[in-house]
């Protein structure tokens, strides 16, 4: 990394600091564990996992750990894959090969030669790899080494960050600068950047990222570009990332000269044909396209009376002698359907189970809406089994503050996992039916909307690094616990010092649910200004559509709140299992986190706690800012367990989210008071402005809205 450099910024680092230990028990003891490195094969790969370890250990031990030609010492780390390693130190592996796949790896203490080592290897040289990066966290989080006997794969095939990067270099829902990819100085020159965002992505298990917008430019498709996407493609290969393009499905016309992108035209299906060929020729490992298809005017195979099947399909057939895949994503809503938008993505898609080709996986984001801070989990989870169903997350905080909120997002994407479908009955967890465990899919991955930019700290907010490294690793393993994942986030990225790691990571866990609190409390949701949904817009009535408007989603009136989608209502409860189905139908049964995402109900409905709605939703946005409140007061007394810069950074960062928390607070009862004619209940501020002052604000270049 840039971090090489001494003028370079801990920002800058992301969770592989290598900073040396503070304990100098535990250095002495690591020490005493690893008196050098052997390296077995010599690959690319092998080759930036040997570095990785000398620079990671180097570091963090205070010492130079050298790479030795054989195992003379004890204590020697080896590192290799199955095809490189002597039989005789295979020997040490009695079953622990048959239990990973392809990515998988094995850190285990062995004997050989009569004396102790530490053996990282694989069937695959990205194995090793995946295992490098896993020993050296053990080391940054200060775990023993003695008894070590780790064998672990990933849960999940394809793991995978979607940049939402145009030509330009503007990121739609970036807010963390430029786009990484400098496209004009690309082929020839290569960013020390490309490479370091290989390293942390590798680190973390991330093996795919889609280079551009799911609003495609098909001049991503020309000869002109591909000899770019080529360039990425060799930095990336060393460290196990495949690249994939967005593919604008009306490219054939757009730069093929064709009249029709419909894809029974023979034309077209031999221009896509060729199209593969040519990407393949320069880039063997390609991973296929991503598909955005009429949804939000994007152009796609509706605009020939044709469906989803047919679009997959004819792309999937183009790959598929090269192994590439499809990613056809499920986000679609139409100006022409009157029905509840929450509904329109299943409808479309649930009668065509069964019926895509095998290469294709259809990528559905976690909830029906669009990356609310809080939503149900996607019915389409639980009714598609015949067809592979990919996790789209997003990592960038488009509904939730942008980077200028601290929001612990593995704590939303732990709740989507863990819910649970019932399409097999109890049990039958939204991370069963991606990791394909539930329905045995071959293909299984999992997508995340990146929030990385060109940033000194990659994420424009240092706690949103977190958001990133909490995605891989769910991605790796969708069974993790978030706060697990925070506390090796905390201890690799800052420090180990229990009284700075308990308090922040406590910080960290509760942010998400503080963020529902000030936003969108009891299931509200798109209640965010238009456009770029930055602050609140309850009041937004005048767009074209019906399903952009705030209004749609809250229905607020004199008679009460909340979008009615029980089978009274526009029956979407309907679209899960029965057992899920009765639970969000009955206003007794549905969890109140999701009550106004499902009902429609009185100003003067009791909640759980005996308070009103009305009091209930004002104390909910109340205890919002306060727990925003608390996060600054906590990082507050952290300054000495962090750098200034990064300390400073986050404080400044926290008060702006301080002050916008009693915005959406302030603006949101202000409106919703004119149809619940209530006061606000004790214990909650009284506004400082009034309701047009709220209404009058504009934010035209708001950042990430191109």
């Amino acid at each position: 990394m840039l971090s090489l450099t001494a003028s370079a910024q801990e920002d800058y680092k992301l969770w592989l600091q290598y900073r040396k230990l503070q304990d100098s028990e535990l250095i002495a003891t690591y020490k005493s564990k690893i008196n050098g490195i052997v390296t077995f094969g010599n690959s690319e790969t092998i080759q930036v996992a040997s570095k990785e370890l000398q620079l990671g250990l180097s570091g963090m031990l205070g010492t130079t750990i050298g790479v030795h030609q054989n195992i003379a010492t004890e204590n020697t780390l080896i590192i290799g894959s199955k095809s490189s390693l002597k039989e005789d130190i295979l020997k040490n592996l009695k079953s622990e090969l048959e239990q990973i796949n392809d990515e998988g790896y094995i850190i285990k203490n062995i004997s050989f030669n009569n004396k102790n080592h530490i053996l990282i290897t694989g069937k695959t040289d990205v194995g090793v790899l995946y295992g490098v990066f896993n020993f050296l966290r053990l080391i940054q989080t200060n775990k023993a080494i003695e008894k070590l006997r780790i064998v672990d794969s990933p849960k999940i095939n394809l793991r995978i960050l979607n940049h939402w990067d145009n030509l330009n270099r503007t990121v739609e829902r970036g807010y963390a600068g430029f786009s990484l990819w400098n496209w004009q100085k690309l082929p020839d020159f290569i960013d020390q950047r490309y490479i370091d965002y290989a390293r942390a992505n590798a680190s973390i298990g991330i093996n795919g990222t889609v280079l551009n917008n799911v609003n495609a430019n098909a001049l991503i498709l020309t000869p002109h570009y591909l000899e770019k996407v080529e360039a990425l493609a060799n930095v990336f290969r060393p460290y196990g990332i495949k690249v994939y393009l967005t593919a604008r499905f009306s490219a054939p016309i757009e730069i093929g000269g064709l009249k029709t992108a419909d894809p029974y035209d023979a034309q077209v299906i031999n221009w896509w044909k060729e199209k593969a060929k040519e990407i393949y020729k320069r880039i063997p490992d390609f991973g296929g396209f991503l598909v955005k298809a009429n949804s939000e005017g994007q152009p796609g195979p509706q605009n020939y009376g044709r469906n989803h099947v047919d679009g997959a399909n004819m792309l999937a057939d183009a790959l598929a002698p090269f192994s590439g895949i499809v990613m056809w994503r499920a986000f679609v809503y139409s100006e022409h359907d009157a029905d509840d938008r929450a509904k329109q993505a299943y409808n479309e898609f649930v009668p065509y189970d069964g019926k895509f080709r095998d290469n294709v996986i259809v990528q559905v984001k976690n909830g029906a809406i669009d990356f609310q801070p809080r939503e149900p989990f996607h019915p389409m989870f639980g009714a598609m089994p015949k067809t592979p169903l990919m996790m789209e997350f997003q990592i960038t905080q488009e509904y939730l503050g942008f980077s200028t909120h601290l929001v612990y997002l593995p704590k939303l994407y732990q709740e989507v996992l863990e819910s649970d479908t019932y399409r097999l009955g109890k049990g039958s967890s939204v991370a069963k039916i991606i990791d394909g465990s539930l329905d045995h899919h071959k293909i299984t991955g999992i997508a995340g909307v990146a929030n990385i930019g060109n940033d000194i700290n990659w994420t424009g907010h240092p706690f949103a690094q977190a958001n990133w490294y909490g995605f891989g690793r769910l991605a790796w393993n969708p069974y993790l616990d978030s706060g697990e994942i925070a506390e090796e986030w905390l201890r690799s990225t800052f420090s180990n010092d229990e009284n700075f790691v308990y308090p922040v990571k406590e910080m960290m866990l509760q942010s998400r649910e503080a963020v529902v609190n000030y936003m969108t409390p009891l299931g509200l949701h798109h209640i965010m200004d238009t456009g770029h949904h930055y602050g609140p817009g309850p009041w937004v009535s005048n767009l074209s559509r019906p399903e952009w408007n705030p209004v749609y989603y809250h229905k607020a009136d004199k008679n009460g709140i909340g979008f009615d989608r029980s089978k009274t209502g526009s029956n979407a409860t309907g679209q899960y299992a029965p057992e899920v189905a009765k639970m969000f139908d009955n206003v007794a049964t549905c969890p109140e986190k999701d009550l106004l995402w499902f009902h429609h109900l009185s100003w003067d409905y009791k909640l759980k706690n005996g308070q009103t709605l009305w009091n209930g939703m004002a104390l909910k946005y109340q205890e919002g800012v306060d727990e925003v409140g608390k996060m600054a007061s906590t990082w507050d007394k952290m300054e000495k367990h962090v750098d200034k810069q990064r300390f400073n950074e986050v404080k400044m960062l926290l008060n702006i989210q301080y002050k916008e928390a009693q915005w959406w607070r302030d603006a949101c009862l202000l409106y919703f008071q004119q149809f619940s004619g209530k006061e606000l209940p004790k214990g909650v501020e009284k506004p400082t402005q009034t309701l047009d002052y709220f209404q009058s604000l504009k934010f035209p270049f708001a950042p990430g809205n191109n």
